[in-house]
């Protein structure tokens, strides 16, 4: 038996920016998506849902994943009630939905709590230093030790688990037998997606902002590999430190595009911003940005009475991978490609 959720609307709303009473089923979103199929009405089959409260339904659903918020439904929608905004709001819910922690709800509910962690983060970095004696060569050994602790701390304790709940939602509780086989043989799509969003190219926003975008993800991972695993801030290997360049100077030049496209709201998808959006990413560019300033204070030997700047980037990098990243948007980067995958 189907079951009805009357509040839902009033919940879903709490996540973005549309009108929900303003829909009348006319169909115009379907016609012009470009996901839309025989099988699947997309996305009025989660508009539908979403209007009559069936919550189980969307959330035993990866639909919303499969949307890039081209836009085009919007700019179309004859009652301007933003299908393209009510897609990308489903995304936030199902990442809270996912969460076994239940930090995502409140955190997408209420933004101060977002104010109130990175506070929180930061005095404990400032506590970690001041345990160190402010002592340069300590604190940034720690540091290092510190992130490795942190990446594999929120990767096996938030993001695996919330993976596999979204896994048990979405094929699990469905009953769907689906042979090992197929799922070794579709790891490679997973892979590909994740770090190329290939999918995006279906809409007609631009091959440029897809570039953009896979420059922004390689120089992201490239930092990810250079600072944690390959210790940037610490050695003389110039392979190592030409990919670290790279890779923060790749973050924190596309990335203001991105923050100066919100500000003119510009384009369809960038009309509605939610905090959490503006929080990914200003703190992705600032990630990018107290990086590169490290590595240029160690290059010309000023870090040793600097070491305000190292501190001021491990509290940047500290709240990106405590906050940001299992409970945030950044999120959406791990929960698209596998919906796609599980799909």
């Amino acid at each position: 038996m189907t079951k009805i959720n009357p509040e839902f609307s009033k919940t879903i709303k709490k996540y973005g920016a549309f009108d929900l009473n303003a829909c009348f089923n006319c169909g115009t979103c379907t016609a012009i998506c470009t996901l839309s199929n025989e099988d699947n009405s997309f996305p009025r089959k989660m508009v539908r849902a979403s209007v009559l409260g069936l919550e189980e339904k969307i959330n035993l659903s990866v639909d919303p994943w499969l949307c890039y918020y081209c836009g085009e439904c919007s700019e179309t929608c004859p009652k301007e009630a933003n299908p393209g905004e009510l897609m990308m709001s489903l995304r936030r819910h199902l990442t809270a939905v996912y969460d076994w922690t239940g930090i995502s709800k409140i955190l997408y509910n209420y933004w101060i709590a977002y104010i109130i962690g990175f506070v929180l983060v930061a005095a404990g970095v400032l506590t970690i230093g001041w345990s160190k004696d402010f002592d340069t060569h300590k604190v940034m050994h720690f540091g290092h030790l510190f992130e490795i602790i942190i990446l594999f701390s929120v990767a096996f304790t938030i993001i695996l688990p919330n993976i596999v709940r979204m896994y048990y939602l979405t094929v699990l509780k469905k009953k769907r037998k689906i042979p090992i086989s197929l799922h070794i043989n579709k790891l490679w799509d997973l892979i590909l997606h994740m770090f190329t969003q290939k999918q995006s190219l279906k809409c007609d926003t631009g091959k440029l902002q897809w570039f953009e975008h896979l420059l922004i993800v390689t120089g992201y991972l490239t930092l990810l590999l250079t600072t944690i695993f390959l210790n940037w801030f610490s050695t003389e290997n110039i392979f190592i430190i030409i990919m670290g360049y790279f890779g923060s100077l790749a973050v924190s030049f596309f990335t203001p595009h991105f923050v100066f496209n919100r500000i003119r709201k510009n384009k369809e998808m960038n009309k509605f911003s939610h905090p959490t959006d503006w929080f990914f990413l200003i703190w992705l560019f600032l990630l990018g940005f107290t990086a590169i300033t490290v590595r240029v204070f160690v290059d010309l030997d000023m870090i040793e009475n600097n070491l305000w700047i190292f501190l001021i980037h491990i509290t940047i990098l500290a709240q990106w991978a405590m906050i940001i990243v299992p409970f945030g948007k950044w999120a959406h980067f791990i929960y698209r490609p596998f919906a796609i995958y599980f799909n």
